[in-house]
């Protein structure tokens, strides 16, 4: 665990998966048979082993555009595992009701608060920062995000949201920090740390826009090439200090 000492913070943005949130990896399992169900009921059945190449090869594409930093949602995965099952979808009603499936999937999974995150974000808002989340969509869209976050008492904590399926980017493009900066009250760059797990877009994006940047490894720790975080953190809290807002 290192700090950066003498830190002047307005406002500490956060990374959603593995920082805030994190889950046991049922959900994809979840949306397999939700889809798999939708399929069958429209009689449509398909055998598991297809569905489940069809399946990878929409998480496949969606971890490319991630890379690549083109915006890849339910609605595309849904739409490339009907083409490659050769599934008609004349009306576009059953691309309607699988990406209607992903949501419910997402609302009802079993994702819970990372240890400490809760009380950390206090902490940070008693100390008078203003908070964020910059967060990196996958197949659970921002609306299911969001409930979760409202079921765990901390979403009325958050000052401003940019969710890469409503702002149009993914980290570490600068256009998704600028966002959420923006929709702070416009907050400079050097006083706002970013708090998130992965170097490639959490701490490089942050280290580009001059934000102090944080690697938050108490569920996952990268352990990549990539250049480190000013600041590692093992446990949300110790945060608070490490900032110097405590």
């Amino acid at each position: 665990m290192a700090g950066a000492p003498h830190l002047t913070l307005d406002a500490v943005t956060f990374d959603y998966w593995n920082t805030l949130i994190h889950e046991d990896g049922t959900t994809a399992p979840l949306r397999r048979d939700a889809w798999a169900a939708r399929l069958g009921s429209i009689g449509r059945a398909v055998a598991d082993h297809e569905l489940d190449v069809a399946f990878e090869g929409a998480w496949q594409r969606f971890n490319e555009a991630w890379e690549a930093n083109r915006q890849y949602v339910a609605a595309d995965a849904a739409r490339d595992l009907l083409t490659d099952l050769d599934i008609d979808d004349p009306d576009g009603s059953l691309l309607a009701d699988l990406v209607a499936d992903v949501e419910v999937v997402a609302r009802s999974a079993e994702l819970e608060l990372t240890p400490g995150a809760a009380s950390c974000l206090r902490r940070l808002k008693d100390a008078g920062v203003r908070l964020a989340i910059i967060c990196d969509v996958g197949m659970s869209p921002s609306g299911a995000l969001r409930h979760h976050l409202d079921r765990h008492g901390v979403l009325e904590l958050f000052d401003h949201f940019s969710f890469s399926d409503e702002v149009g980017w993914y980290k570490p493009s600068p256009a998704i920090f600028r966002h959420a900066l923006h929709g702070l009250g416009g907050v400079d760059p050097s006083r706002a740390a970013h708090v998130g797990d992965l170097r490639r877009t959490d701490v490089a994006g942050a280290r580009a826009m001059g934000m102090t940047s944080v690697r938050y490894r108490g569920i996952y720790d990268d352990t990549s090439d990539a250049p480190d975080a000013d600041i590692v953190c093992d446990a949300h809290d110790d945060l608070p200090g490490l900032l110097g807002l405590a």
